[in-house]
């Protein structure tokens, strides 16, 4: 049987928005949005440069339709350096660009292949003997399972399935075109290029089944080193590398404090856990979450500047490695010193806070109310520490209780 080597991506999400990351830190979200075209654009120049017979992505080549054309404009110049290398691409609508989602298009060199959405479609390699099979997304949500429907695999030849799927169910994604591994082998293929699930995952090994994850990390929910595999078929027996290329990462430092604990002595463990983690990041830009939990003594003071404390974390972090930005402060501690709460007139309040601060419809309402009554920039429902309506009340019983023990 026939030899040759091609990348296998999925989930480039091109376009995607970085919202909830711009209310935080609008560089940090500029950043990460940079970040996902120069992965595909160092998957491009890692194709050219490896020489490989073909390259196929399954699916979610764009984030949801396009505001303008920019980004099929950016897709068509990287697909045109691929033609020019002789490199044709094989490729599947996933849920998040469909064939009913994405509105605009941009016609793409004619090394570029699309599979229908309609049915599954068949595409040869003369000179290879390979065969690739596919069938697209024709609207967002696809609950039916496509695989039993591609057809069989072509005898003598080296078969490839692709498709956009969470087979039998992966943690964080819907069940978006779901099949099992035996619905799979019984269409005899010799690989399975799939897309959807953002975590590289070899499924299984008879026939190869493989995830190979997203191109770049978009939240701390996709942490650590991201890109496609690079498959290499000798006499029909393939070979799975993992290919990264992403140029930005998520990471997070958990700290566990106590009451013994002083503020400078959190902050070197931090240092020192960045440090640690610091041989993972391979010099790229990182964004991270950091958690401190436990009991401690100054607690109190935290509460009453918490965006001077979040400098400082930065700052230990940044010591550590220089290209380091915090995507979010999780505080969760409680104070060491008692609370003589009757010796504070906002005792009601703080037990309003405690009754329903965890009610995120009731927090919503009460802030809908009292945010337009707010002067000038106060006004607005972003937060400038990057925290959600319930997290702010959190925070607000927190400062409360370090006021209480003032008082007190």
């Amino acid at each position: 049987m026939t030899s040759f080597r091609f990348i296998h991506a999925a989930d480039l999400h091109l376009g995607s928005p970085f919202k909830g990351l711009s209310v935080k830190d609008e560089q940090l979200a500029a950043l990460f949005s940079r970040a996902t075209r120069q992965a595909v654009t160092l998957l491009v120049s890692r194709a050219v440069e490896l020489a490989v017979d073909f390259v196929v992505i399954a699916g979610d080549i764009y984030d949801g339709d396009w505001k303008d054309n920019k980004v099929g404009l950016f897709f068509n110049r990287e697909m045109g350096r691929l033609q020019r290398a002789g490199i044709p691409v094989y490729l599947i609508r996933g849920n998040h660009d469909a064939a009913s989602v994405i509105t605009k298009t941009i016609t793409l060199p004619d090394n570029v292949h699309e599979f229908a959405t309609s049915k599954p479609s068949t595409f040869l390699i003369d000179e290879k003997k390979v065969a690739l099979h596919g069938q697209g997304f024709t609207d967002r949500a696809a609950y039916e399972n496509l695989a039993i429907g591609y057809p069989s695999a072509i005898a003598g030849w080296y078969n490839i399935g692709v498709l956009h799927t969470s087979m039998t169910g992966r943690e964080g994604h819907e069940a978006y075109a779901p099949c099992s591994v035996d619905d799979l082998r019984s269409r005899a293929y010799d690989y399975w290029a799939l897309g959807h699930v953002h975590e590289f995952e070899i499924v299984a090994s008879d026939p190869l089944v493989v995830f190979p994850g997203n191109l770049q990390g978009r939240s701390i929910r996709e942490q650590g080193a991201k890109g496609a595999v690079l498959v290499t078929v000798d006499d029909g027996i393939a070979t799975v590398d993992r290919l990264i290329v992403d140029s930005a990462r998520f990471i997070s430092i958990g700290i566990d404090v106590s009451e013994g604990d002083l503020d400078v002595d959190v902050l070197k463990r931090i240092e020192e856990e960045a440090i640690r983690l610091s041989e993972e990041f391979d010099g790229k830009p990182v964004a991270a979450r950091i958690r401190i939990s436990g009991t401690c003594a100054f607690h109190d003071d935290l509460a009453r500047d918490r965006a001077q404390w979040q400098d400082e974390v930065l700052a230990a972090c940044q010591r550590a490695y220089s290209d380091i930005w915090i995507e979010k402060l999780e505080l969760r501690l409680s104070s060491s010193v008692p609370v003589a709460a009757t010796a504070f007139a906002g005792i009601e309040l703080f037990r309003a806070l405690e009754d329903h601060g965890d009610d995120a419809i009731h927090v919503d309402e009460i802030l809908m109310e009292i945010l337009p009554k707010m002067p000038g920039g106060l006004a607005t429902n972003d937060s400038p520490l990057g925290l959600t309506n319930v997290e702010l009340v959190k925070e607000a019983r927190e400062l409360l209780l370090a006021r209480m023990a003032t008082a007190g």
